[in-house]
């Protein structure tokens, strides 16, 4: 059981003794009492007086123009700053970027903010207004800059080591000379942003680096003195000996700061306990302070913009909720606070309030709003910084677009806080909240078209309280339906009858593409592999799921391991990533997630231990690659003692061009089926009706059905039509009037089932056209709602409605489709 999970645990327990009141007894005379609140929060030990509650908020000014609103938590209109300085916010981080518009209008800003010194300096003023201190975080660089892009601001270019040195110099010390004379309480300088290759301005090499470092120092030290900070900032703190070799460049070469910055991101970044010892390192090497730079955590899955989010699947070690989120950031306080000897200063959390301008159903206006006031994630006039000399031609360098963030900031998609927001407030004292479901992680299974389709026998579910437990999982018989490559949708209920949803996808034997994962199966040893934790032997010659050799795993005592290989060059475009994991004598908390990581977007899977020999395929949702077309992939595993397995065949393929499936002859079926007279029918036939029926809605309901699924939905529903079995009025066991067994529909090949208009019913048949034309009122989710009506209590809905929402489901996944490939098609 991780440390979280203790702690919550724990106060779980406590929830349990309040009763409607407070406990009547602290853990210590000295320690506070938690408080009774909506979610749990375990208190954070060892946060000193100056304890860091940060936020980097620098899209505040854009989001605004573009007509973002903000409340309060009693649903009053209020100033942004506001509602974060009374949530607890102390510090708040704006980046700075040297010239973030076009080189042709100024007016046509790159996005995300268009923070340049004027801007960033407008927000710093906002912010000391609301009592907060201000790190700024300067880029140097147009827009952008992180692992892999550092490019050089283009007022920059062609200048040598010594011009560009100088200009660093004189950019940092004019903004700051601005920020002070506005009144901006400057507490601290970012020298750079993740510049983890000692990479930053354009330049690369550690030798050349450390001369900007120093000059960007010098600038801070000359205009504040040594009352502000000087800081660095990295990031990858999983990768072994990443800090230690940076903080021993920087040290070697005479670079003068105060505080050595991370960024923390859980779905890439390896374990807290880790990023702890890192820190601590660092921090006790080299006489140095440390601080998490950026961190989040989603609170839902859902895309509040039209955007795609840069985060849309989270690993089990949080949930994707309101309470997952407050305890992720929980969490990395707590980290921080452990470091030795007191050295950790506190936490940023990164675009807290990056909100949508406008619905999903809005896009093309908030497109427009994106464009004009910078407030997605990059404008089309970003093009020239990604592709200065054009060679990209009429290739898009970058996602264009909307935040992407709006799942994982602390305010409601309208703007009102959220309670996680009051994380920082609950970490004083700690808070307790009610027991009640709050989420179940779905899974999902990658097979090759002929291998056998098993889906967990669990699946975790978490609670609003923190903890979570694996329960027992029914699937329905779907799986049976699943024929060829696709990716479909199976149902099941757990041992507490909450829903859940595994995505299966069938690769075809050959493969959809080439696989960039280099030695993927690790027949030829350790590289490019490489790892951190413990437990975990590269390249062993244990239990492979293909070839001789695996990544095998064990320990006596609680363990936790990340492996990974970083690829570079990689084209730009969808990808998937996924593995082969087996083992056993797990606990109930223990799993292995995967991920793919490229730029700031991510992708993750999970799979539990299911015993020896029993592989588990997870498969991520599709990644898309970065224009640096650098991308990480990565294992973790977190153990309880005694649990043992296997990693091997790790695969990273372009997501395969979508084939053609043609879905209107299966459309016209289920219209038909619509207008079938039940009554007219034996039971029997109109039960066989119902299961083809179920089928189709299988069929119509998955992502991406393959055209054998289809053809065999089709034939069995065609089947099911035509094996009728007509009932004759006054009659039974379905004997036609003249005495004889009936022998399909009404026993007239050319009339066809009968409708209840035939019979001078109402006309409860549906017409495909019409439907069509109603599509926008008709979510295709419905028709699953449809099936499960159809399979679980035998066609209890009527079959002209069940009918007419599966036909009408089914063209809006058709029109949608189509948009989606023509959409792909402008890009």
């Amino acid at each position: 059981m991780t440390a979280r999970r203790r702690s919550a645990a724990a106060l779980a327990a406590a929830a349990a003794l309040l009763g409607g009141a407070m406990i009547a007894t602290p853990a210590s005379a000295a320690d506070p009492e938690p408080v009774e609140a909506g979610i749990t929060v375990p208190r954070v030990d060892g946060m000193g007086a100056d304890w860091i509650n940060g936020v980097d908020i620098s899209t505040v000014l854009s989001l605004e123009e573009s007509g973002v609103q903000f409340f309060d938590f009693d649903g009053n209109e209020a100033d942004l700053f506001e509602v974060l300085a009374d949530a607890g916010v102390n510090w708040a981080r704006i980046r700075v970027w040297n010239q973030p518009y076009s080189s042709d209008d100024p007016s046509l800003g790159y996005g995300a903010g268009n923070v340049d010194a004027e801007r960033a300096t407008e927000i710093g003023r906002r912010a000391t207004a609301a009592g907060m201190q201000v790190l700024v975080d300067f880029h140097y660089s147009d827009f952008w800059a992180h692992p892999g892009q550092q490019y050089s601001p283009r007022a920059w270019r062609g200048m040598d080591l010594p011009e560009r040195t100088q200009a660093l110099h004189d950019y940092t010390t004019d903004t700051l000379m601005m920020m002070r004379e506005a009144g901006v309480a400057v507490g601290m300088v970012q020298i750079g942003n993740e510049t983890t290759g000692g990479e930053i301005a354009g330049v690369s090499g550690w030798e050349d680096t450390a001369q900007l470092f120093q000059a960007g120092s010098e600038a801070v030290r000359d205009v504040f003195g040594d009352e502000v900070k000087v800081a660095v900032h990295f990031t990858n703190p999983e990768r072994a000996g990443q800090y230690a070799s940076v903080a021993r460049e920087l040290d070697e070469r005479g670079v003068d700061y105060d505080v050595f910055l991370s960024s923390y991101y859980a779905f890439w970044h390896g374990s807290l306990e880790n990023l702890t010892s890192v820190l601590s390192e660092v921090a006790t090497t080299y006489d140095k302070e440390v601080a998490v730079a950026e961190t989040s955590w989603a609170y839902t899955l859902e895309d509040g913009d039209g955007q795609p989010n840069s985060v849309d699947s989270v690993p089990e070690a949080y949930s994707a909720s309101v309470q997952g989120q407050a305890l992720a950031v929980r969490d990395v306080m707590q980290a921080v606070a452990d470091v030795s000897e007191g050295r950790g200063l506190g936490t940023f959390y990164w675009e807290p309030a990056w909100l949508p301008v406008g619905p999903p159903e809005d896009y093309d206006a908030n497109w427009e709003l994106w464009q004009e006031h910078g407030s997605g994630w990059a404008s089309t006039y970003s093009q020239e910084f990604y592709d200065p000399d054009g060679s990209l031609g009429d290739e898009w360098a970058d996602e264009f677009g909307g935040s992407g963030w709006d799942n994982q900031a602390l305010f409601a998609f309208d703007g009102r806080p959220l309670e996680s927001l009051r994380v920082y407030e609950y970490a004083e004292t700690g808070s307790v909240g009610p027991r009640e479901f709050d989420s179940v992680a779905d899974p999902s299974v990658t097979v090759v078209d002929g291998e056998d389709i098993v889906l967990p026998e669990e699946v975790r579910v978490s609670y609003t309280d923190g903890t979570s437990e694996l329960q027992a999982v029914t699937w329905s018989g779907d799986v049976a339906w699943i024929l060829g490559p696709g990716t479909y949708t199976v149902a099941g209920t757990t041992a507490a009858g909450h829903d859940v949803t595994a995505t299966v996808t069938v690769r075809s034997e050959a493969g959809d593409g080439e696989n960039l994962v280099v030695n993927s199966g690790f027949e030829e040893g350790e590289e490019p592999w490489t790892g951190t934790g413990s437990g975990y032997t590269l390249a062993a010659w244990d239990d492979p799921y293909a070839g001789e050799r695996s990544t095998h795993f064990f320990s006596d005592s609680d363990y936790t391991f990340t492996i990974e290989q970083r690829l570079t060059d990689v084209p730009a475009g969808d990808y998937l990533l996924s593995a082969r994991v087996q083992g056993g004598d797990a606990g109930p908390e223990d799993s292995v997630t995967i991920r793919a990581q490229s730029g700031i977007s991510t992708v993750s899977a999970e799979a539990t231990l299911a015993g020896w020999g029993d592989w588990q395929a997870p498969q991520t949702e599709a990644l898309t690659v970065a224009a640096d077309g650098m991308v990480t992939i990565q294992a973790t595993g977190a153990f309880s003692a005694g649990a043992w397995g296997t990693l091997d065949e790790f695969s990273f393929i372009p997501v395969a061009e979508a084939a053609e499936v043609e879905l209107g002859e299966l459309v016209e079926l289920v219209a038909s089926a619509g207008e079938v007279d039940r009554p007219a029918y034996t039971a029997e036939s109109v039960a066989s009706l119902d299961a083809a029926l179920a089928r189709a809605a299988f069929v119509l309901d998955a992502p991406q059905p393959g055209q054998a699924s289809v053809d065999a939905a089709v034939e069995e529903l065609q089947a099911a039509l035509d094996g009728l079995v007509a009932v004759d009025d006054g009659a039974s066991g379905g004997e036609d009037s003249d005495g004889g067994t009936g022998d399909g529909a009404g026993s007239d090949s050319d009339s066809g089932p009968r409708t209840a208009d035939a019979d001078g019913g109402t006309g409860a048949g549906v017409d495909v056209a019409d439907t069509a034309d109603r599509r926008d009122a008709v979510d295709p989710a419905d028709t699953g709602d449809a099936r499960d009506a159809l399979s679980h209590t035998g066609a209890t809905a009527p079959l002209a409605l069940v009918a007419g929402l599966l036909a009408a489901g089914a063209m809006l996944l058709i029109v949608r489709k189509r948009t989606q490939r023509s959409a792909q098609g402008r890009g």
